[in-house]
């Protein structure tokens, strides 16, 4: 890829807009944990296979709209693909509304799809370009500053939300225990469906306003250099012939569904152990607490004193260490396993995604959505370890 020569000043002003950005990644991709609880509850879903179709739909999104927004981003280039992306989440949260009305899952599904499908855009421009507005050793500490702006954004999501609609969850429930008709039980559960509202067309306006806002910013274009200028052997090939693409591809559909495992999943996972609403509703709070830690972490050690490569590693190997130990145990013990696995998640996208993109020149967008496409794994992987003992 391209080394830029951008002043320190234009890359300060190209890291906060894209942080900014980030921040909107997390706050809306980590709502989730918390629509799962919430939209069982409103929509009356009777099983948990039901409820993770929140990140099927959301995720699955990234599978299908990846390919296709690299050629949006050929006609519209980054700055414009990214606003486009921000303006299709705007209408994905307004879909909301009438999905609270009819209380209707399938409608939530479909907003949920939408908001992916402008996270796909976002995500296949936005990564690029943070990687390749500078060298290839530094990538990694520039996606960890993004990791800290994702996942401060994801930290509150949760927070704001679940007070929003969960204040009172043990009451709800006891009063849908003590419904007399199903008329009375309908009542109560379009007075909590209704509670998603307000939250959602405040997002929209926020979507809508950062869209017009990035479209009439002075953000710097930037051009991928031919594959030529960085790798000869690279001139004739495509992204799926490159084994790190499909690689990293891989890494990232199995990263992200354990990143969903441990963040979205795990407010279902506790009240499967027993733990009350009241309680699991911060749990999603824990692990992207870690996750912050961990990209702290990465950006004071990488690259001065580990490699990209190595932080990768060492990564893999503490993650499957706890993972076994939550297999292992139950309780409190279990569950703050499963919560430090943010811990060990956080150097992996930043390591995955600039190794993944090397060397690729005029193929970056091409290559960029193949990577993208991998955040399926988070509606995937979900999906297949409800059957496990982790109790899914």
């Amino acid at each position: 890829m391209n080394q830029p020569t951008n002043s320190k000043s234009t890359q300060v002003y190209q890291i906060t807009i894209i942080g900014i950005l980030f921040f909107i990644f997390g706050f809306v991709t980590w709502l989730n944990g918390t629509l799962i609880q919430f939209l069982k509850l409103a929509c009356d879903l009777k099983t948990d296979t039901q409820a993770f179709l929140v990140t099927f739909a959301f995720f699955m999104a990234y599978f299908f709209l990846a390919i296709p927004s690299s050629f949006i981003l050929k006609t519209t280039g980054y700055k414009r693909g990214m606003a486009l992306g921000l303006f299709v989440m705007a209408l994905g949260s307004l879909v909301f509304i009438p999905a609270a009305s009819e209380r209707s899952f399938t409608i939530f599904l479909l907003g949920l799809f939408m908001q992916g499908m402008g996270l796909a855009l976002l995500q296949t421009a936005s990564n690029p370009y943070i990687s390749i507005i500078g060298s290839l050793e530094s990538a990694a500490s520039r996606i960890s500053i993004m990791g800290i702006c994702n996942k401060v954004g994801g930290a509150l999501s949760p927070l704001i939300l679940g007070f929003i609609v969960f204040s009172d969850s043990d009451t709800v429930k006891k009063d849908l225990l003590a419904a007399s008709t199903t008329a009375v039980k309908n009542d109560i559960l379009n007075n909590l469906a209704a509670r998603i509202v307000m939250p959602y067309t405040v997002l929209a306006v926020v979507l809508f306003a950062l869209a017009v806002m990035l479209y009439f910013s002075n953000l710097p274009e930037i051009k991928e250099a031919s594959a030529a200028d960085d790798d000869a052997n690279a001139t004739e090939k495509k992204p799926w012939q490159i084994p790190y693409v499909i690689l990293g591809a891989l890494c990232i559909f199995m990263y992200v569904g354990a990143e969903v495992m441990a963040g979205d999943i795990i407010g279902t996972y506790g009240k499967n152990l027993g733990f009350g609403l009241s309680e699991t509703k911060y749990f999603t709070t824990f692990t992207l607490v870690a996750m912050l830690a961990g990209y702290v972490i990465g950006l004071a050690t990488i690259p001065k004193y580990i490699s990209q490569e190595k932080s990768l590693l060492y990564a893999a190997i503490g993650a499957i260490v706890l993972s076994f130990i939550a297999y292992l145990t139950t309780g409190y013990t279990s569950v703050t396993c499963i919560a430090l696995l943010g811990l060990f998640n956080a150097p992996m996208w930043p390591a995955i995604f600039p190794l993944g993109i090397r060397y690729l020149g005029k193929w970056t967008k091409l290559g960029s959505a193949f990577l993208v496409m991998g955040i399926a794994g988070g509606g995937v992987i979900p999906q297949i370890s409800r059957c496990t003992h982790l109790g899914f």
